[in-house]
């Protein structure tokens, strides 16, 4: 079985928001398109969103809820 391709979505985002991306990207080691994959998992995870095919590894690996470290 083939792994389907990654799709491209590009968005607009005000300035702040996307350094509050960064900072939650590098904090977690990430790129900033990861980041942007596991903040919406979670989101759907959170909010009870189906998800098929999406593994349970692609989780953040801090809180997203804004918990400073």
């Amino acid at each position: 079985m083939s792994v389907a391709k990654s799709q491209v979505v590009s968005v607009r985002v005000e300035p702040p928001i996307k350094a509050a991306l960064q900072s939650a990207a590098e904090r977690e080691m990430r790129s900033l398109a990861n980041m942007v994959e596991v903040m919406v998992v979670a989101y759907c995870r959170a909010h009870g969103y189906p998800l098929e095919g999406v593994p349970d590894e692609t989780l953040p690996h801090t809180s997203l809820k804004g918990n400073a470290a």
